[in-house]
């Protein structure tokens, strides 16, 4: 029996929330996307995620007004994060942290610093060098522990993540 994603009728806004991050591949979607992540070939080949569900996530984010679909070179249409979408960073970075302390027992697979100094960041988002509290593109994805060096055959998004890289840049292949 498959579960209702319907919250409409809730008044509790993590509820509404979950209306629209709450299903499965949903917050990898926007991880992604913060990561630079635009166009669907990108997320099927990094997320390995079925081309149906991606689809049906990405038109959900669009109608949602996270993701903006946008025409890219040729036919190929880009997905870029909204201000709401960006929006999503604080919550985003806090269940990775978790996820880091709790379920990474190799140490994280990545770090994110302060682009500009490659200082560290407190989980209110203040860079510990430089004291600026940080937007999301003011971060960096930098290789962590556990992170593992591509294969010969790894796609575009886990090349680009093997070195730093600030969020948000577009990942083109």
């Amino acid at each position: 029996m498959a579960t209702v994603r319907d919250y409409s009728v809730e008044h509790c806004s993590l509820a509404r929330t979950l209306e629209i991050v709450g299903e499965r591949w949903t917050l990898l979607i926007v991880r992604d996307a913060f990561y630079g992540v635009q166009r669907f070939a990108d997320f099927v080949a990094h997320l390995r995620i079925p081309r149906a569900i991606l689809s049906e996530r990405l038109s959900l984010l669009v109608e949602s007004g996270v993701l903006a679909k946008e025409p890219g070179p040729g036919r190929r249409e880009h997905y870029t994060l909204t201000d709401k979408g960006i929006a999503l960073w604080p919550a985003l970075r806090t269940l990775i942290a978790w996820g880091d302390q709790f379920y990474a027992p190799n140490g994280p697979r990545r770090y994110f610093l302060h682009a500009d100094d490659n200082g560290e960041v407190d989980q209110a988002g203040t860079c510990l060098e430089c004291g600026k509290l940080l937007s999301a593109r003011d971060y960096a994805a930098v290789p962590g522990p556990a992170a593992r060096p591509p294969g010969p055959d790894a796609d575009v998004v886990t090349r680009t993540l093997a070195r730093p890289h600030r969020l948000l840049d577009p990942i083109t292949g």
